[in-house]
C-alpha cells in the first residue's frame, strides 16, 4: 500500500451539519439560495448531482452558516427515506431541510467526488439507528473509517471511478432498455390476441359469461377488531401481486367470523378483481386459495361453466382492458370501479376451447419471456455488485494498493 496513504474517521475529514427548518412564508419561487428537502433530490437533473429546486430563499431570510457549499454531499437523515439510500453531490450553494444532512469534506484532506464515492460504497439504513423511525446523527459515523490518498492521488481514483461508473451506467441503460422491450413486445402480442373478433367471438358483458359479480363486504360488517394472525385470510388489491394472491398472516380472521361472512368466500375457479386503485388488478382463485374471503376493496366474479378463468385474467390485466376500466370508474383521486359498471362491461370471446387453447399460447410464451427478463434482471443485479466490489476495494484501500503495484512494476523506458 502507498506509505502516503492514511486510515482517517470519517468525522476526522468532513464536517456533518443537518439541515434547518423553514418558515412556509420563506419559501420561494425565486431567491437568492436554493432549498432542498429530500423529495428535490428526485426532480429532473438532480438525479447524482444538485443542479436545480422548486424552492429558493433569500439571504435575507436565513443564516449564512446554513448554506451548505459547492461540493457538499448530501443525503435524507430521518424515517422511511433513509431505506432509498438517496446521496447527492452539490453543484450549487444550497440549504436544506431538517430532514436532510450534508458531508462538507475538509480542504486539503479530502476532495468532494472522493466523499461523494466513499458515501456510495455503504447503505445509509446500515448507519441509522434502526428504531422505528430510522434517524441518522452525527455519532451515527462515529465508527466509519476512509482510505484518504494524496490529493493527486484521490483525483486520480475518482477520475478511474467516473470513467468505470458511466460505462457501468451504459450498459444500465440498455439492459433497461431491453427489459422494457421485452415486456412491451409481450403486452403488444396480448394487446393483438384480445382486439381480435375473427369468427365464433361473440360479445358479452362480464354479468352475462361469468356467474355474476359480487361486492366484497362493506365496512360496517368488518371491523379492524375482527382481524387475527394467522387465520383465514383476506383478498384485497394489495394481496394481489403479478396474477398470484400473497396474503397477509396480519389481515386474517377467525372460522367464526368466516361463517358470519360466508357469502363473500371465494371459490377454486373464482376471480378476484380490485375495485379501487390500479384497475384490473386480479388473480385466479385456486384450491391454495379456496376459502379466502373477499375483502373490501375487491370483488369477486364467479366461475361458470362459459369462460376460462386463466384466459379472463390475461383480459382483464392487458393494457387495452386496463384503460378501458379506468375510463368507467369513478373517483377523482382514486379510481373506483362499481359493481354495475364491471357487471355490464362489454368483451368479445370465443368458445371456452379456444379461450383454453389461447391461454395455452400465452402461458408458452409467457415463460420464454421471463426467462428474458430474468436474464437482464440479473445482469442488472450483476452492475450492482460489480459497483459495490469497485467501491469497497476503493475505500478500504484495496485500489491504491493495486495501483501502486503496478507503478511499481511498470516497464521503465531507457535514460
Amino acid at each position: 500500500m502507498n506509505s502516503d496513504c492514511k486510515e482517517y474517521k470519517l468525522i476526522d475529514v468532513v464536517d456533518l451539519k443537518s439541515g434547518t427548518t423553514v418558515k412556509k412564508g420563506l419559501e420561494l419561487k425565486f431567491g437568492d439560495v436554493a432549498y432542498i428537502k429530500v423529495s428535490g433530490m428526485n426532480l429532473e437533473g438532480n438525479e447524482k448531482r444538485i443542479t436545480t429546486s422548486n424552492e429558493y430563499l433569500n439571504h435575507e431570510d436565513i443564516n449564512i452558516r446554513n448554506i451548505f457549499p459547492i461540493g457538499t454531499t448530501i443525503f435524507p437523515k430521518r424515517g422511511g427515506a433513509i431505506a432509498t439510500n438517496k446521496k447527492r453531490l452539490t453543484e450549487i450553494p444550497l440549504c436544506v431541510d431538517l430532514n436532510t444532512m450534508g458531508a462538507i469534506p475538509k480542504s486539503g484532506l479530502v476532495i468532494p467526488l472522493y466523499v461523494y464515492f466513499y458515501f456510495q460504497s455503504f447503505d445509509l439504513l446500515s448507519i441509522s439507528n434502526g428504531t422505528t423511525i430510522p434517524q441518522i446523527n452525527n455519532y451515527s459515523f462515529d465508527k466509519l473509517k476512509i482510505f484518504v490518498p494524496p490529493i493527486p492521488e484521490q483525483k486520480r481514483i475518482v477520475s478511474i471511478l467516473d470513467t468505470v461508473f458511466a460505462d457501468l451506467e451504459q450498459t444500465r441503460a440498455k439492459t433497461e432498455q431491453n427489459l422494457k422491450n421485452a415486456r412491451e413486445l409481450f403486452d403488444s402480442y396480448l394487446q393483438q390476441v384480445f382486439s381480435q373478433k375473427g369468427e365464433g367471438w361473440v360479445e358479452n358483458t362480464l354479468g352475462e359469461i361469468t356467474g355474476g359479480v359480487s361486492t366484497g363486504p362493506f365496512g360496517s360488517l368488518l371491523h379492524k377488531s375482527d382481524y387475527i394472525d394467522n387465520g383465514i385470510p383476506l383478498v384485497n388489491p394489495a394481496h394481489i401481486v403479478g396474477q398470484k394472491i400473497v396474503p397477509d398472516s396480519r389481515k386474517t380472521i377467525t372460522e367464526e367470523t368466516a361463517l358470519r361472512l360466508s357469502a363473500y368466500k371465494m371459490k377454486a375457479g373464482d376471480i378476484v378483481i380490485g375495485r379501487r386503485g390500479d384497475m384490473g388488478r386480479c388473480a385466479l382463485i385456486t384450491q391454495a386459495e379456496d376459502g379466502y374471503l373477499c375483502g373490501t376493496g375487491s370483488f369477486i366474479i364467479k366461475s361458470s361453466d362459459r369462460f376460462d378463468g386463466g384466459f379472463l385474467v390475461r383480459f382483464l390485466r392487458s393494457a387495452s382492458c386496463v384503460a378501458r376500466l379506468e375510463n368507467i370508474a369513478g373517483g377523482a383521486v382514486m379510481p373506483n370501479l362499481s359493481n354495475s359498471s364491471l357487471s355490464n362491461f362489454r368483451i368479445y370471446m370465443p368458445s371456452k376451447t379456444k379461450q383454453i387453447e389461447i391461454t395455452s399460447l400465452i402461458n408458452n410464451i409467457s415463460i420464454e419471456i421471463e426467462k428474458i427478463i430474468d436474464i437482464y434482471n440479473k445482469k442488472l443485479n450483476a452492475i450492482d455488485e460489480l459497483k459495490k466490489s469497485i467501491l469497497q476495494k476503493t475505500f478500504s484501500g484495496e485500489l491504491t494498493k493495486t495501483v501502486e503495484h503496478s507503478r511499481s512494476h511498470a516497464p521503465r523506458g531507457n535514460a
